[in-house]
């Protein structure tokens, strides 16, 4: 993975040329092939063309679609237009006046009353923000109005309408982004930078080899009266704009000219439906269950559609499992986690057994299953980046205080691939604790209780925390490593609980590189405070290929 150069603010009266610096990214070209419908567009446009990125404004992620409007700061400055009333703005009238237009980044295919479809680069009027997952618009050509998904648009003319701008996105996925297949030299985007997110970093190709290539990222700093941006201090922009037309015309320092925005990807959908963002329990003749992809301790899992279209996972739960009530108070708190590297629950069906699960269809099912079916086709890079990708979404629950209980990799989901690297999701956040709680899993030494990815002090006196979910990802880590090997292989549950009370660990995998194993034993350390944080995680991962070069001074992170 590439560094990030470091460049140090100074006046921009001091004429600074950016040294050099390179970074290797060696992930694969090669494209996953699904019979589904592919979610990377390979419509382009132009640079500095008005069309965007996702990119989330920093909004209360749960605001109901009733909270009074308040006026508000977006990101690049300027008030979002609020209505005294949402029912004004669905009559066509109370509007302010300055009218606000916004371009759709992505094609969106409504399924229900009340929600608008739309085609990329089709342009709308907003009429009302007050919610902040689903806007109301009208349509500029057709004239119709409707809730829109707030990821799938953005404000024409602004940064994130820009078809290079990709929002906050971790540096690794910014570089699979940039190396996809047949993308040439002096492919870019503009991100926001993760560790300070006033400032941006410009992520370029510096190769055309279609077997991998480097990868420079260059940080894009703020002039200290927030009048502007520089790369280099002897040369300063009013605008990212500028500087992107700037710096497609000439290198002048950088590695190469931009020649081209990477190629987005369509954000999962917020929900099913503007409706079901509230009332999220559906009936479930709207369902159709097409396809059988699994069994579990607690039920099936199927591959369906929503209203015949919408590709979703449906996981049944055994009748007796629990009551109603706990499954709801379970599945409210995956309902309200909102992460790239979460599963993103849609709705409930609980009005009769068997309940339903209704979650985002991920194509290439557990990784347990992916590892040991595709797994030799993965690349180090592929899978140092499973790793981070899993602890990112670890570290949004580990945040919010939330524990998992049973991190595994049959509860990680796979996606399509991105450059040769699979996109991963952690499942099944909210339910294992209520399961366990209700003695769900049988006795802690029976078969179905997870003892080879439990702590000791969760497996022994049930003391479950973020620590003890740290631990199981060290297991995990081992699973990743080994393309799925069953945890201490030939060992009995009762026998693990004993040896590992003993002290014994795991020994070091073939082919494991010394610094993941020293972390793997890290996360097995005996006293749960001396376990590193998923945070810390999260970071060794995303900086593996530069942190375990020779002399390597750990950097500002991205």
């Amino acid at each position: 993975m590439g560094n990030c150069l470091n460049i140090q603010r100074r006046p921009p009266t001091a004429p600074t040329v950016i040294g050099g610096g390179v970074g290797q990214s060696n992930g694969t070209t090669s494209a996953a092939t699904s019979s589904r419908a592919p979610l990377i567009h390979q419509e382009q446009h132009p640079i500095g063309s008005p069309i965007g990125n996702n990119r989330l404004n920093d909004f209360d992620r749960h605001r109901s679609s009733d909270t009074p409007p308040v006026s508000r700061k977006n990101t690049f400055g300027g008030d979002t237009p609020r209505t005294a009333s949402k029912k004004a703005h669905h009559q066509g009238i109370g509007m302010e006046p300055q009218s606000v237009v916004l371009v759709a980044l992505y094609p969106y295919d409504s399924r229900a009353d009340g929600d608008l479809s739309f085609q990329k680069g089709d342009q709308m009027l907003l009429l009302d923000d007050s919610n902040a997952d689903w806007w109301y618009v009208q349509h500029l050509r057709t004239g119709g109005s409707g809730y829109v998904p707030r990821n799938f648009v953005a404000k024409q003319q602004t940064v994130e309408s820009e078809e290079w701008y990709a929002g906050r996105i971790p540096r690794n996925r910014a570089e699979r982004l940039v190396l996809q297949n047949n993308l040439p030299r002096g492919t870019f985007l503009i991100r926001e930078r993760e560790a300070d997110t006033r400032e941006f970093a410009l992520t370029i190709r510096d190769s055309d080899d279609q077997r991998g290539g480097s990868v420079k990222h260059y940080k894009i700093k703020r002039l200290d009266d927030d009048g502007g941006f520089f790369i280099t201090t002897r040369r300063t922009f009013k605008t990212l704009q500028e500087l992107v037309r700037y710096y497609s015309e000439v290198a002048d320092g950088l590695c190469c000219q931009l020649t081209f925005p990477a190629p987005r990807i369509a954000p999962t959908r917020p929900e099913l439906s503007h409706d079901t963002q509230q009332n999220w329990e559906i009936p479930r003749n709207q369902l159709q269950l097409k396809r059988k992809l699994g069994d579990g301790n607690f039920g099936e899992v199927w591959y369906g559609k929503w209203r015949g279209i919408v590709e979703v996972a449906i996981k049944t739960m055994k009748p007796g499992t629990m009551s109603s009530e706990a499954f709801l108070g379970e599945a409210s708190i995956m309902k309200h986690c909102d992460h790239p590297n979460l599963v993103k629950l849609y709705a409930v069906c609980t009005k009769e057994e068997p309940f339903y699960i209704i979650t985002e269809f991920m194509q290439n099912g557990s990784l347990l299953h992916y590892l040991r079916s595709d797994g030799q086709s993965l690349s180090l890079q592929a899978l140092v980046d499973m790793c981070a990708q899993i602890a990112n979404g670890m570290m949004y629950l580990e945040d919010r205080k939330l524990v998992h209980r049973d991190l595994a990799a049959r509860n990680i989901l796979v996606g399509e691939k991105i450059s040769g690297v699979p996109v991963v999701k952690v499942a099944d956040f909210g339910l294992a604790r209520k399961l366990m709680e209700e003695d769900i899993y049988e006795a802690r030494t029976g078969a179905k209780f997870p003892i080879k990815w439990t702590a000791p002090e969760a497996a022994v006196i049930g003391n479950f925390t973020v620590k003890s979910d740290v631990w199981s990802y060290g297991i995990l880590l081992h699973e990743i490593i080994t393309k799925g090997q069953v945890p201490y292989p030939g060992m009995h549950n009762r026998e693990v609980i004993e040896q590992v009370e003993r002290g014994y660990r795991m020994p070091c995998p073939r082919e494991c590189a010394a610094p993941i194993y020293d972390l793997m034993l890290k996360c097995w350390d005996k006293v749960p405070d001396r376990r590193p944080t998923f945070e810390h995680l999260y970071h060794f991962f995303d900086d593996y290929f530069v942190s375990v070069q020779p002399n390597y001074v750990p950097p500002q992170v991205d």
